[in-house]
């Protein structure tokens, strides 16, 4: 709750300023506009993965189970190589990204007009990738806070960049604010990763490639699950804006924002503190069964009240958001936020196979869920459209949660307590009535029953979490922990 609370805090000042800088970007530059951003992040998230071979998650294990051993000089060397490898990645990523650079520009735009852009953001690459280390280092401490400072930070400063930029240059600004957000996010990453307490340790490149083989191995695994989600997403975008034009992507993208980031904020906490406190006890499954009950746990009753009330107020939402040229994503987020509650379990079990570093597993699963998400997705769109991709979502997200569930059982012998399961039910009963709601006739029948369905979500999510914890005093906590 502590590591929510901090880090989900922090998330809403990031949500507002992603709303701020995305409502800026779409009354100034449009859907099309949007749609060219998303392109061309997409297209460095591709080469990025690729390059980044997992170090940046791969070395959080490592270096939280040296720290919880309590053995300094391992945990001073693991980062030394880290930092020694990550530059070798970054230069071969951005070597990489500029020979294939008109490739990748008729792969994406379907013409070669975008490639000195995919040049120029070679630079966003290599500042991306050092940023992800300094972070994995942060993470591998678990602090939090200085994760969470670091990351309002940039966001902050990125909002303000890139607003005078879109304003004055239009489309023109996209490039230089990619390059110039991630080069700002790379120097405050620095600042906080310094604060760490650890030594720095000389290793030359052969000896970090022999030191971190280990390292290497598990990094290299997660990244091709990395390679696969983000060749999924680009290959899924260059089919959409084939079929429906690069508007259909800047449609879809919003949609997925609004998903993954907006809502999807418990998600981004996880992968902060829950992942490196898995693997600081990943050689007792006894520990790992209950912390992997408590994220489940602890991540249902968040979502609820969340899901409830997105589904209430969707068309008001987007209006919010965006603008009334966004509303067709109204069906693709009422059938995707569904997917959200299966999500937050199906991840927190999926965690335990990474904190163990288990290779062969992990490739495995990640190259079929990606796959089938990929597979789904299309179907999706070439039959429902936009509404098609949320209810692929949804479908792909039952699938994840039954099949996780089963490999962790049936390796691992960990699955999650039978009481949780009550509480589980009674979520998707609540989640699947206010989705039904939203499709009566709008008037004050609809109106009260979201009322009361969002009061009970709300209602049912403090009950529960007032029985893990007490609330009241947790707050009082807070408040009196910032004072001192």
């Amino acid at each position: 709750m502590k590591a929510t609370t901090i880090y989900g805090g922090v998330q809403v000042f990031n949500i507002l300023f992603s709303v701020i800088r995305s409502k800026v970007i779409v009354l100034i530059i449009g859907p099309k506009g949007l749609g060219i951003i998303s392109l061309l992040q997409t297209t460095l998230n591709l080469v990025n993965g690729i390059t980044s071979f997992g170090l940046d998650k791969s070395s959080v294990k490592d270096i939280a189970y040296a720290n919880e051993t309590a053995n300094s000089l391992n945990v001073s060397e693991t980062i030394s190589v880290l930092k020694k490898m990550v530059w070798f990645t970054a230069l071969f990523g951005a070597f990489l990204m500029i020979i294939t650079s008109s490739l990748l520009s008729e792969l994406a735009f379907k013409n070669k007009d975008y490639t000195l852009a995919i040049i120029w953001i070679s630079l966003a690459l290599i500042f991306r990738q050092l940023t992800s280390a300094n972070f994995a280092i942060l993470q591998g401490f678990r602090k939090l806070k200085y994760i969470a400072k670091a990351n309002l930070i940039s966001n902050f400063i990125g909002l303000i960049i890139s607003i005078p930029l879109y304003y004055f240059f239009k489309i023109e600004a996209i490039v230089p604010t990619i390059i110039l957000t991630s080069f700002l996010s790379y120097i405050v990453a620095i600042y906080f990763s310094k604060k760490t307490p650890t030594q720095t340790i000389r290793v030359t490149f052969k000896e970090a490639f022999v030191q971190g083989k280990s390292m290497t191995q598990l990094g290299f695994s997660m990244s091709i699950s990395t390679m696969l989600g983000l060749l999924g997403m680009y290959l899924l975008q260059i089919y959409i804006s084939s079929t429906g034009g690069v508007n259909q992507i800047g449609l879809y993208m919003a949609g997925y924002v609004i998903l993954n980031t907006y809502v999807g904020l418990i998600f981004n906490a996880m992968s902060t503190d829950y992942y490196p406190k898995l693997a600081a006890i990943n050689n007792n499954n006894k520990k790992m069964q209950y912390a992997m009950y408590q994220q489940s746990y602890m991540s249902l009753l968040i979502l609820l009240p969340i899901v409830i009330a997105f589904l209430s107020l969707t068309p008001f939402i987007v209006r919010i958001l965006y603008s009334v040229e966004f509303l067709s994503i109204i069906p693709l987020l009422k059938w995707g936020i569904l997917g959200m509650i299966l999500k937050a379990v199906s991840f927190s079990i999926g965690y335990i196979i990474i904190a163990k570093g288990d290779s062969k597993v992990f490739v495995k699963t990640a190259i079929m869920f990606n796959v089938l998400l990929l597979g789904l997705n299309v179907l999706g769109y070439y039959l429902g459209g936009l509404e098609g991709l949320g209810i692929s979502f949804l479908i792909y997200y039952m699938i994840h949660l039954v099949v996780v569930s089963t490999i962790v059982f049936l390796r691992y012998k960990i699955s999650l307590y039978k009481s949780f399961y009550h509480l589980f039910l009674l979520a998707i009963t609540l989640c699947v009535l206010t989705f039904l709601v939203t499709y009566l006739a709008p008037g004050i029948l609809q109106v009260c029953l979201f009322l009361i369905l969002t009061l009970l979500g709300f209602y049912i999510s403090y009950y529960k979490l007032n029985q893990k914890i007490n609330i009241r005093a947790f707050v009082f906590s807070i408040f009196k922990r910032n004072n001192d």
